[in-house]
């Protein structure tokens, strides 16, 4: 009987993109990776052609983003809490979903093509269970699944199931916009992977150069292209001489840029140097000494590769007083929710929670009293932010006139590109990813009184 048993038993055979790509949501959910680093170094680290590299692109960005969605099927079906199920399990049963639910892919073939990472990752006992799970979401049609959602009197828990968002960030956009259907419609947005977008730096390349590349101008900056594909395949990015950056990212920079003058401007959160590398090409062209400032040694280093020369200093910018230097323009790229970014980093919307939204606006008081204490008069301060938060842009800034006299704040109309309609919050830019098309970007400007205006 042994042997007979020994002899039926087969080895497990996963697919290397289902096992690939459990991997990386594995090293996401477990070790707090980062998707969009760890995807593409293990994208260009294997030998997979072009249509399964996709494939493991959007399971491990899909099976991320819509991991709130699975677990609430999964919960249903579970015989133990889900919450208490092994690690291993949830991560890959979440990956068997999203391929039933999410991906044209048949059933039977999601399901034994998952069961088979299981086996490989967590052994034949937990992937039983794995099966088991599987088999049972596929008893019901997706409607089956998720019609009933719509007699669900509470917008927020139906939108949280349906849309795959924490509570609490489904009341945060809903305070912002107050209308449900607009909160809907940010929501699915959120949910749809963006282009890359790339962006010419002044004085090293040209929006022109990128189009010639088969790029598609971005709406707004005239710096930007949107370009399918690879960005690390292009000679320029390769070089150094262009970025991958968010429109919306682009836009803080060149208005910042716009409202600022002087001779010397400052980054004080630069890492990982995307707004810093944009600027300081723009202050080189002008004349303007720029120096950069990180926090984190690593992020330090990966802006002293991208400022071609700029002075970067590696600190904590609640010190900056301590260089015993002032300047003409700070732009503050404060640390925040990333609530506005969801869509470029899936995992954000888990990591992020109410305590950390608490923790973050601190620090951010604190950035901005450290950069007025080195301001100039008559200079100009940026506060920006990747969220819409209300407890992060509009209430900062009514903290920083209450707090601040010395600084006024500019009216930032006057700086945004003639196009760009509905996108002013309080006199600061606010864009929307639904409206837009950019991430939610937020900024305000504010300019140091003079002596004699005191």
């Amino acid at each position: 009987m042994v042997e007979a048993r020994r002899d039926t038993f087969k080895s497990p055979k996963p697919d290397a993109v289902r096992l690939l790509a459990f991997d990386l949501i594995t090293e996401v959910n477990r070790n707090e990776g980062y998707s969009n680093l760890l995807l593409p170094a293990a994208l260009n680290a294997s030998s997979l052609d072009e249509r399964d590299r996709n494939l493991v692109t959007e399971l491990v960005y899909g099976t991320l983003r819509m991991q709130g969605k699975h677990d609430w099927v999964l919960a249903q079906i579970s015989d133990r809490p889900w919450t208490e199920v092994d690690p291993g399990i949830i991560d890959v049963a979440r990956l068997g979903v999203h391929q039933i639910h999410e991906l044209r892919i048949p059933d039977h073939a999601a399901v034994s093509a998952t069961v088979e990472v299981a086996r490989k990752r967590l052994g034949e006992s937990k992937a039983s269970f794995v099966n088991a799970l599987l088999r049972s979401v596929t008893r019901k049609t997706y409607a089956e699944w998720f019609d009933p959602l719509d007699q669900l009197s509470d917008n927020v828990e139906r939108l949280a199931i349906e849309y795959s968002h924490p509570q609490w960030i489904i009341s945060a956009y809903f305070d912002l916009l107050k209308d449900w259907q607009l909160v809907e419609q940010e929501l699915a947005t959120n949910n749809v992977p963006a282009l890359p977008t790339l962006v010419s730096w002044p004085g090293y390349s040209s929006q022109a150069e990128l189009i010639a590349l088969g790029g598609e101008p971005t709406t707004y900056s005239q710096l930007g292209v949107r370009l399918k594909g690879n960005p690390g395949n292009i000679d320029l990015i390769k070089h150094r001489l262009a970025g991958v950056q968010d429109e919306g990212s682009q836009l803080v920079a060149t208005v910042f840029a716009a409202a600022a003058s002087g001779t010397s401007w400052l980054d004080l959160c630069a890492g990982p140097g995307g707004k810093a590398a944009l600027l300081s090409s723009i202050a080189k062209q002008r004349g303007i000494t720029f120096t950069a400032n990180e926090f984190s040694t690593p992020r330090a280093d990966l802006v002293k590769k991208v400022v071609h020369g700029a002075r970067v200093w590696c600190g904590d910018g609640r010190d900056i007083s301590s260089h015993n230097e002032t300047f003409d323009g700070i732009l503050i790229d404060a640390p925040c929710t990333g609530l506005g970014a969801l869509r470029r980093r899936p995992e954000v919307r888990w990591r992020r929670t109410l305590s950390d939204l608490r923790e973050l606006t601190l620090l951010q008081r604190e950035l901005i009293d450290s950069a007025a204490s080195v301001l100039n008069p008559g200079a100009v301060l940026g506060y920006a932010t990747c969220s819409p938060h209300l407890a992060e842009t509009t209430v900062q800034v009514l903290d920083i006139l209450k707090k601040h006299p010395e600084l006024e704040q500019i009216d930032i109309a006057q700086f945004l590109p003639e196009n760009l309609h509905d996108a002013v919050r309080g006199n600061s830019m606010s864009l929307w990813t639904h409206k837009h098309g950019t991430d939610a970007m937020f900024l305000a400007l504010f300019r140091k009184k003079t002596t004699t205006e005191s």
